[in-house]
């Protein structure tokens, strides 16, 4: 299963894994199908290590999402270059909509107990097109914005996502 996201610095093809991660990609086809994707930037990069999207429309202004869902993060898939993973708080149980592209191998985010600082994150899919875009996006000037750190200087936003 694909989905195809349109950004402002080129198009991604996202492999989704629903086998690992049923909830987190039935999840995250939700709200492609909604289009609330559609208009969010990724509004924290930080080269050699992530890009972050899926929560914020452009002026950092917070989207309402659905409720949390439980990690999968136990999965066997590991937060290597290229996959997507979900973001989300200390708590290891509140990912919803935010989502994150590793641009290194980030062994530290797997999984490796139920325990609060166990957990890690959960990856559901990986970018099977458009890797070198993502490369660019991680390469981008960064600055803090309402609040934020490693906030891209020109917003990169998701035009569209939409299932292949």
């Amino acid at each position: 299963m694909k989905v195809v996201m349109n950004t402002s610095a080129g198009e991604l093809t996202i492999e989704l894994n629903p086998e690992e991660a049923p909830k987190t990609v039935e999840n995250f086809l939700a709200y492609v199908n909604d289009g609330f994707y559609d208009g969010t930037v990724f509004h924290r990069v930080i080269a050699g290590f992530m890009v972050q999207g899926g929560g914020f429309a452009a002026g950092m202004e917070k989207k309402e999402t659905r409720a949390s869902i439980q990690n999968e993060a136990q999965n066997g898939l590991k937060n290597a270059k290229g996959t997507l993973a979900m973001a989300r708080t200390p708590d290891p149980h509140s990912a919803s909509s935010q989502f994150f592209i590793n641009v290194a191998d980030n062994d530290f985010l797997n999984f490796q107990s139920e325990t609060q600082n166990g957990w890690g994150y959960c990856v559901f899919g990986r970018v099977a097109e458009g890797m070198d875009v993502v490369d660019t996006m991680a390469a981008c000037a960064t600055t803090t914005r309402a609040g934020h750190q490693d906030v891209p200087e020109e917003d990169i936003v998701i035009i569209s996502a939409s299932v292949a």
